[in-house]
């Protein structure tokens, strides 16, 4: 392999997914997409996510072997950020202090947070790095957008970056424009919903896809305050019980018991006048947040781009759009760039094309909500 040829393994871990892909510089050679049941997800509803790295490990290797590629080839693995404290933007090297934050866990279980584990795990019986890009902790966003509304508790602005991030580079490029010149709305509509504002190459506001904004299939968003509050005092539920009802079986699963989209469609076109209510809500609520955003932008937008694997549903999108389509010109970008965005900002940083942050320099940038 000629030197400038790189060996990448990009790993995905989602709620109900892993995906993975093996990558030649930024050109996918295969990919693999493993989708969870319930039933293998069932030992694993109330123990911390990290309880799930051998089973996750476990598949990636023994695809990787079944397709004859050895670690042995690599030049380097990435997995996706998780929960960190808030970082800019960029390709970090996964070190020590990274691995403790993440099975630590202080701000909170997400799949994501084996990304760099597995990478990590990976990397070391490859004799390589490893990387995370764009983790779904990335915070760029002012003062203003901090503010919770009560002083003891911040938004945390959690919400799919990395994809987010991809689709509106990719805007720009294909249209011949810098991206730090545009001002772009970002739906990204997947398991979560991430709703971001997109201004001088910074995400200035973001939808927190764990626990504010739209609905999605499986987590409920924003909800009444007051009546949260009296559901985890009357006794009936404990902590994780509570967190699972709203981030795991909200949203349409809590109305219809389905976290299958399409399964919602064909429920729809049976004449289910209640999978049809769902639908159209969660659309409704989408569009309200879109609409937020281009209140965070006064106006100014010169796109919307819709994403993630909802953005496949042809349905859904036709009704986004008669909501929205007065804000900007809407773009589509179907699925998730994710695997794709993870490789290629890994081989910026092998080429030299630029540098890898590491991690423990940036807590200063815990403050990120002061600026």
């Amino acid at each position: 392999m000629r030197p400038d040829n790189f060996k990448v393994l990009a790993i995905n871990p989602g709620s109900t997914s892993t995906k993975f892909g093996i990558f030649t510089n930024e050109h996918l050679d295969r990919s693999w997409t493993v989708r969870h049941t319930d039933e293998e997800m069932a030992p694993f509803l109330n123990v911390p996510v990290l309880d799930q790295m051998s089973f996750r490990l476990d598949l990636i290797l023994g695809a990787l072997d079944n397709g004859g590629i050895g670690i042995s080839d690599l030049s380097a693995v990435v997995g996706r950020g998780g929960k960190l404290h808030p970082l800019m933007s960029g390709t970090y090297r996964v070190n020590d202090v990274m691995l403790r934050e993440l099975k630590a866990a202080p701000r909170g279980e997400h799949a994501s947070n084996l990304g760099a584990i597995l990478a990590n795990t990976i990397a070391l019986r490859a004799g390589v790095d490893a990387f995370i890009v764009d983790p779904i902790s990335v915070n760029e966003r002012s003062a203003l957008a901090c503010l919770s509304g009560s002083a003891l508790i911040e938004r945390a602005g959690f919400c799919h970056a990395l994809n987010s991030k991809a689709v509106a580079k990719r805007f720009a490029r294909e249209r011949g424009q810098r991206y730090d010149a545009l001002r772009l709305i970002v739906a990204h509509l997947g398991g979560g919903v991430c709703i971001s504002a997109h201004e001088g190459g910074l995400m200035v506001d973001v939808t927190d896809a764990q626990e504010e904004g739209p609905f999605s299939v499986e987590r409920s968003g924003t909800v009444p305050i007051l009546q949260l509050i009296k559901l985890c005092f009357s006794g009936r539920y404990g902590q994780r019980q509570v967190e699972r009802l709203f981030a795991g079986e909200g949203g349409i699963y809590s109305y219809i018991g389905t976290k299958d989209f399409r399964e919602v469609e064909r429920r729809m076109d049976a004449g289910d006048t209640k999978a049809k209510l769902v639908f159209l809500g969660m659309a409704y609520q989408v569009a309200k947040e879109i609409g937020a955003m281009a209140g965070v932008l006064k106006g100014k937008v010169d796109a919307v781009l819709v994403t993630g694997g909802i953005a496949h549903s042809e349905r859904f999108v036709n009704e986004l759009k008669a909501s929205i389509d007065w804000i900007a010109p809407v773009f589509l970008y179907p699925g998730e760039e994710e695997l794709q965005a993870l490789a290629e900002g890994v081989v910026r940083v092998l080429r030299g094309e630029e540098s890898a942050r590491t991690f423990d320099e940036e807590r200063g940038f815990e403050a990120a909500c002061s600026r």
